[in-house]
C-alpha cells in the first residue's frame, strides 16, 4: 500500500503530502498517526527550517474518512471523544508547539476537518480551483477539529457562524477576501510559489522568525503588558544571535546577509 503521508525535505524545507488521492485525502486514524509523526520529525530535525503541507491529486483534504467513521459509530460517546482528543487533535496541539513556519498549499477542496487542518497552519496559499467549507452541519456534526477556534479568529464570530451553520462552499477568491487564505495563485503555480516562499523563510534568520512566531501567538492570549514583557525577552536573546550580527554587518557593508540559522 502507498504511504498515506509522504515526507520529503529539500533545501531546509519539509513537504508533508497527504497521500490518499483516490479518497480526496480523507484521513483515517493510521493516516493521522503518520501525519503526527511527520510533524514531530520536522520539529525535531534541525535541518528543517520551514514546513509545507499539501494534498496529492485534486484535493487538499476532505476531512475524516466517512467509511471509517461509520465503523466506529457503535462506540460510546467517550470513545468518540477520545478518538478526537487522543488522536486527531494531536495535529492541532503539535502545530501549536512547532515554532517553525508552517504553510498550507491548498490545491483543491478543503472540507470539514480538512478545512480545519488548513486553518491551523500559519499561512495558507490556495490554487484558483481550491474550495473551502465547514461541512460538519451537513452530516449533523459540530466542527470537531478546531474550526470553532481558528475560524472566528480569522473572519470574526458572525461570519464564522454563518459558514459553520450553513456548510456553504466558498471559492478561493472569497476565502482570500475573508482572510482565510493569504494568496490565490493559478493552480500550476501553487506549489512552486509556496516552496519558493518557504525556502525564503528557511534561508532567513531562523531564530528571529521562530521568536516572532512565538510572540504573535502568545499575544493572542495575554494582555499588552505581558506581551511586551515576553517580546523583550525574545528580543534580548535574538540580539545575541549569529544571524543578527551578520545582518548588521551586511547592512554596513552594503551586501546581502549570509544567514546560518543560529
Amino acid at each position: 500500500m502507498d504511504q498515506e503521508i509522504v515526507l520529503e525535505t529539500v533545501d531546509r524545507v519539509a513537504t508533508i503530502t497527504l497521500n490518499r488521492p483516490d479518497k480526496r485525502n480523507a484521513f483515517t486514524m493510521t493516516m493521522i498517526d503518520a501525519w503526527l509523526a511527520a510533524l514531530q520529525a520536522c520539529q525535531a530535525d534541525d535541518e528543517v527550517h520551514a514546513i509545507v503541507v499539501t494534498g496529492a491529486g485534486r484535493a487538499f483534504c476532505a476531512g475524516g474518512d466517512i467509511g471509517e467513521m461509520q465503523e466506529h459509530a457503535s462506540g460510546t460517546p467517550l470513545d468518540r471523544k477520545n478518538e478526537l482528543w487522543r488522536r486527531i487533535h494531536r495535529i492541532a496541539l503539535t502545530l501549536e508547539d512547532i515554532d517553525k513556519p508552517v504553510i498550507a498549499a491548498v490545491n483543491g477542496a478543503a472540507t470539514g476537518a480538512g478545512m480545519d487542518m488548513a486553518l491551523m497552519t500559519d499561512l495558507r496559499f490556495a490554487g484558483e480551483s481550491a474550495t473551502f467549507a465547514e461541512t460538519y452541519v451537513k452530516v449533523g456534526l459540530v466542527p470537531g477539529d478546531g474550526g470553532a477556534y481558528f475560524l472566528p479568529r480569522l473572519v470574526g464570530v458572525a461570519k464564522a457562524l454563518e459558514l459553520i451553520w450553513s456548510g456553504d462552499f466558498i471559492d478561493a477568491r472569497e476565502a482570500e477576501r475573508l482572510g482565510i487564505v493569504n494568496r490565490v495563485l493559478p493552480d500550476a503555480e501553487l506549489m512552486p510559489y509556496t516552496v519558493a516562499f518557504a525556502k525564503r523563510l528557511a534561508n532567513g534568520p531562523t531564530l528571529a522568525l521562530r521568536m516572532a512566531k512565538r510572540a504573535v501567538y502568545q499575544s493572542l492570549s495575554v494582555d499588552l503588558r505581558t506581551s511586551l514583557d515576553l517580546v523583550s525577552s525574545h528580543y534580548g536573546i535574538v540580539t545575541q544571535s549569529h544571524d543578527h550580527g551578520e545582518a548588521v554587518a551586511a547592512f554596513l557593508d552594503k551586501r546581502e546577509p549570509r544567514f546560518e540559522g543560529r
